[in-house]
């Protein structure tokens, strides 16, 4: 409690700090004046959340976000691990994701606009292009990253290709593929923020533009906050998704400096204990 009290305590000083230079009208070398304050964004935040256009602009946001994300996590998990652990897709597949993959992905929208029948297509192209890279550079170096004996030792008992990769490959390169996700997800909201802004009609990068252009700067500081709840929101959801499917990773829990980690002696030292959950772990997710 002590540390969400410390972080609320963060969060509140700095919207006072924002509030404070521009109420001042401050102007040393940044020029507070030209911002509105936080009263003046959060009387515009509420009478936009009384209307329809930002609820519509947010679900607009939210369906391009989740539908890129989700086929780049599907697509870029296959052919991270599909160019891992082959030769031939590697040699056939590498030199050109190579060549692609520096290219930014709000880069690509004059090929989305030519590309695709609608802009909605071409945004929802954009956000997958710009998540499926981060996923597919993660997903590779965690299965290349994985030991050999966990392979040799399923094919030893008579597991074939399969069982190797649900019992082994996908399992183990789970933390590398979840880093890349969490990757994937905020460059997601980044190009599509960007995307609605150049060739959208609703959505949150679209109004929000709108906003600057008619100079209501209350309005464009609405959009940035929603941009980073929504941004925030589902990176944590991602996050969340990543521990509990990885439960069995060993835990390393904070230890204050001074203090030293309690010890337990006796038969309790002899079954590890999850920090992440306090539960004896079964002896078949010890190996």
């Amino acid at each position: 409690m002590t540390r969400y009290a410390l972080r609320a305590a963060s969060l509140v000083a700095a919207l006072g700090v924002w509030q404070l230079l521009t109420s001042l009208n401050v102007d040393l070398w940044l020029r507070f004046s030209q911002f509105p304050t936080v009263a003046d964004v959060a009387r515009t935040f509420a009478d936009r959340l009384t209307g329809d256009d930002y609820w519509t602009d947010l679900t607009d946001s939210l369906t391009r976000i989740v539908t890129g994300f989700l086929l780049a996590a599907v697509l870029g998990v296959a052919t991270g691990v599909l160019v891992a652990r082959s030769r031939l897709a590697e040699d056939l597949l590498g030199p050109v994701l190579e060549v692609l993959r520096p290219i930014p992905a709000i880069a690509l929208v004059p090929v989305a606009i030519l590309l695709f029948p609608s802009n909605e297509q071409g945004i929802v192209f954009i956000t997958f292009t710009a998540a499926f890279f981060p996923v597919l550079v993660s997903t590779r170096h965690a299965v290349r990253a994985l030991t050999p004996v966990w392979e040799e030792a399923v094919r030893t008992m008579g597991g074939g290709r399969s069982r190797v990769l649900g019992s082994v490959v996908l399992p183990g390169a789970l933390p590398g593929i979840f880093g890349g996700l969490s990757v994937g997800i905020g460059v997601s909201w980044i190009c599509v923020i960007s995307a609605e802004m150049i060739s959208g009609q609703y959505g949150v990068g679209y109004r929000t533009w709108q906003d600057y252009t008619v100079v209501d700067y209350p309005g464009v500081f609405v959009g940035m906050v929603t941009i980073g709840v929504l941004g925030w929101l589902t990176s944590t959801a991602v996050e969340l998704l990543g521990r509990r499917l990885t439960r069995w990773l060993p835990r390393t829990s904070y230890v204050p400096v001074g203090r030293t980690p309690r010890r337990v002696s006796g038969a309790a030292a002899a079954v590890p204990v999850n920090p992440a959950t306090q539960e004896d772990l079964p002896h078949d997710q010890l190996v």
